[in-house]
Protein backbone atom coordinates (compact mmCIF):
# COMPACT_ATOMS: atom_id res chain seq x y z
CA UNK A 1 0.00 0.00 0.00
CA UNK A 2 1.09 3.76 -0.58
CA UNK A 3 0.29 6.91 1.42
CA UNK A 4 -0.11 9.72 -0.57
CA UNK A 5 -0.42 13.61 1.03
CA UNK A 6 -2.37 15.35 -1.72
CA UNK A 7 -3.67 19.19 -2.10
CA UNK A 8 -7.20 19.91 -3.54
CA UNK A 9 -6.67 22.47 -6.22
CA UNK A 10 -9.70 24.24 -5.56
CA UNK A 11 -9.80 25.41 -2.12
CA UNK A 12 -6.07 24.10 -1.13
CA UNK A 13 -6.81 21.56 1.26
CA UNK A 14 -4.38 18.95 2.25
CA UNK A 15 -5.83 15.49 2.64
CA UNK A 16 -4.30 11.64 2.76
CA UNK A 17 -4.99 8.87 -0.11
CA UNK A 18 -4.06 5.32 -0.01
CA UNK A 19 -3.37 3.35 -2.93
CA UNK A 20 -2.75 -0.53 -3.10
CA UNK A 21 -2.40 -2.59 -6.21
CA UNK A 22 -5.75 -3.88 -7.35
CA UNK A 23 -5.47 -7.52 -8.10
CA UNK A 24 -8.09 -9.34 -10.38
CA UNK A 25 -7.41 -13.42 -10.19
CA UNK A 26 -6.73 -15.48 -13.01
CA UNK A 27 -8.72 -18.52 -13.62
CA UNK A 28 -7.96 -21.53 -14.17
CA UNK A 29 -10.43 -23.64 -16.72
CA UNK A 30 -9.84 -27.10 -15.98
CA UNK A 31 -9.60 -30.79 -18.46
CA UNK A 32 -13.05 -31.42 -17.53
CA UNK A 33 -14.35 -27.68 -18.22
CA UNK A 34 -14.85 -26.64 -14.18
CA UNK A 35 -12.90 -22.93 -13.78
CA UNK A 36 -11.12 -22.30 -10.22
CA UNK A 37 -9.15 -19.38 -9.07
CA UNK A 38 -5.37 -19.73 -9.65
CA UNK A 39 -3.95 -20.62 -6.59
CA UNK A 40 -0.05 -20.15 -5.91
CA UNK A 41 -0.01 -22.93 -3.23
CA UNK A 42 -1.18 -26.00 -5.76
CA UNK A 43 1.88 -24.55 -7.74
CA UNK A 44 3.70 -24.60 -5.15
CA UNK A 45 3.26 -28.08 -3.98
CA UNK A 46 3.22 -29.76 -7.27
CA UNK A 47 7.00 -28.37 -7.98
CA UNK A 48 7.77 -29.10 -4.20
CA UNK A 49 6.69 -33.33 -4.98
CA UNK A 50 8.53 -33.13 -7.99
CA UNK A 51 11.90 -31.36 -7.10
CA UNK A 52 11.30 -34.24 -4.02
CA UNK A 53 15.16 -35.00 -2.74
CA UNK A 54 16.72 -32.91 -5.54
CA UNK A 55 18.75 -29.87 -4.88
CA UNK A 56 16.46 -27.76 -5.43
CA UNK A 57 15.74 -25.04 -2.89
CA UNK A 58 12.74 -23.60 -1.91
CA UNK A 59 13.99 -20.21 -2.82
CA UNK A 60 14.10 -21.40 -6.78
CA UNK A 61 10.56 -22.90 -6.26
CA UNK A 62 9.27 -19.59 -5.28
CA UNK A 63 11.34 -17.86 -7.61
CA UNK A 64 9.52 -20.13 -10.50
CA UNK A 65 5.95 -19.67 -9.20
CA UNK A 66 6.63 -15.72 -8.80
CA UNK A 67 7.54 -15.65 -12.41
CA UNK A 68 4.12 -17.75 -13.53
CA UNK A 69 2.23 -15.62 -11.28
CA UNK A 70 3.90 -12.30 -13.04
CA UNK A 71 3.28 -13.97 -16.82
CA UNK A 72 -0.03 -14.40 -15.67
CA UNK A 73 -1.14 -10.99 -14.27
CA UNK A 74 0.47 -9.62 -17.81
CA UNK A 75 -1.83 -12.39 -19.74
CA UNK A 76 -4.61 -9.80 -21.49
CA UNK A 77 -7.12 -12.17 -21.03
CA UNK A 78 -8.06 -13.54 -17.54
CA UNK A 79 -8.23 -16.98 -17.79
CA UNK A 80 -6.19 -20.00 -18.67
CA UNK A 81 -6.18 -23.47 -19.52
CA UNK A 82 -4.62 -25.68 -16.63
CA UNK A 83 -2.36 -27.42 -19.59
CA UNK A 84 -1.29 -23.65 -20.47
CA UNK A 85 -0.23 -23.12 -16.70
CA UNK A 86 1.28 -26.71 -16.79
CA UNK A 87 3.37 -26.24 -20.14
CA UNK A 88 4.39 -22.81 -17.97
CA UNK A 89 5.64 -25.12 -14.80
CA UNK A 90 7.55 -27.70 -17.18
CA UNK A 91 9.09 -25.07 -19.40
CA UNK A 92 10.84 -23.95 -16.20
CA UNK A 93 11.54 -27.39 -14.79
CA UNK A 94 13.17 -28.52 -17.48
CA UNK A 95 15.68 -25.94 -17.83
CA UNK A 96 16.52 -26.41 -13.93
CA UNK A 97 16.24 -30.17 -12.90
CA UNK A 98 15.41 -33.14 -15.43
CA UNK A 99 14.67 -35.30 -13.12
CA UNK A 100 11.83 -32.79 -11.18
CA UNK A 101 10.64 -32.65 -15.21
CA UNK A 102 10.21 -35.91 -15.41
CA UNK A 103 8.60 -36.53 -12.35
CA UNK A 104 6.03 -33.18 -12.96
CA UNK A 105 4.93 -34.21 -16.67
CA UNK A 106 4.55 -37.85 -15.39
CA UNK A 107 1.58 -36.23 -13.73
CA UNK A 108 0.95 -33.49 -15.86
CA UNK A 109 0.50 -35.67 -19.05
CA UNK A 110 -0.63 -38.36 -16.95
CA UNK A 111 2.15 -41.53 -18.35
CA UNK A 112 -0.17 -44.60 -18.40
CA UNK A 113 3.21 -46.49 -19.32
CA UNK A 114 6.71 -47.12 -19.47
CA UNK A 115 6.88 -45.95 -23.19
CA UNK A 116 5.87 -42.56 -22.19
CA UNK A 117 8.34 -42.04 -19.62
CA UNK A 118 11.00 -42.88 -22.18
CA UNK A 119 9.61 -41.39 -25.10
CA UNK A 120 9.99 -37.93 -22.80
CA UNK A 121 13.50 -38.90 -21.41
CA UNK A 122 14.41 -38.95 -25.58
CA UNK A 123 13.20 -35.55 -25.82
CA UNK A 124 15.70 -34.34 -23.07
CA UNK A 125 18.69 -35.89 -24.64
CA UNK A 126 20.54 -34.04 -27.20
CA UNK A 127 20.51 -35.51 -30.66
CA UNK A 128 23.57 -36.44 -31.92
CA UNK A 129 24.09 -35.42 -35.41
Amino acid sequence: MVRRRRQCLNCGQRFTTYERIEYFPCMVIKRDGRREPFDREKIVAGIIKACGKRPIGLGTIEEIVDDIERRLQNLPEREITSLKLGQMVMERLESLDEVAYIRFASVYRKFKGVDEFMEAIKDLVPKEE
